[in-house]
């Protein structure tokens, strides 16, 4: 695996933020969690208003116009070998809200289609509990479909610890919490 790193969205990665969304949509599409961790990528009609509503969501004051219930970061993870997005992944600032505590968690995130298995979860899901660590943040719930093993081996990897596992309308989850050090 090649070396990543994580930055916050910017213009210059308008393009490849676009290309990355379209490999999604063509991978993806019986998945309905497709875009964990990118927030309203789906739903956005550029890349550049994307990044605009991510701005908006790091701010207490301004994430709540943008239908966030809490602020958080969004970051790209950035191959630094040929500067090509493989993933994307948030950071809440807080989890406190019903949903949000009960099985959103603190991280969500989604790794391009043609880069999975490449370990670059496990390292994007490391470089952000780092994030947590510089907010402050000393211990992230990580959540995952009973049936995603991947996510789960991903969490584990990086000192997931299993709480218990949740029903959230018909969808079995597992809670696990990563102690921030």
């Amino acid at each position: 695996m090649d070396e990543i790193i994580l930055i916050e969205p910017e213009l210059s990665y308008a393009d490849d933020i676009w290309e990355f969304r379209q490999e999604v949509f063509d991978s993806d599409k019986d998945n309905g969690d497709r875009f964990a961790g990118c927030l309203s990528l789906d739903t956005c009609s550029s890349a550049s208003e994307w990044i605009g509503i991510c701005a908006l969501r790091k701010s207490a004051d301004t994430c709540e116009i943008t239908g966030a219930a809490v602020p958080s970061t969004m970051y790209l993870a950035v191959r630094k070998s040929d500067n090509r997005i493989v993933g994307i992944t948030d950071l809440r600032h807080h989890i406190d809200h019903p949903i949000l505590g009960t099985w959103g968690g603190h991280s969500g995130y989604t790794v391009r289609p043609s880069e999975r298995g490449k370990g670059y979860a496990k390292e994007i899901l490391r470089l952000n509990i780092l994030n947590a660590k510089a907010m402050g943040i000393e211990k992230i719930l990580v959540t995952c479909d009973t049936d995603n093993s991947a996510s789960e081996k991903t969490i584990l990897a990086n000192g997931g610890n299993f709480e218990n596992t949740i029903d959230v309308d018909g969808t079995v989850m597992k809670r696990y919490w990563i102690t921030v050090s």
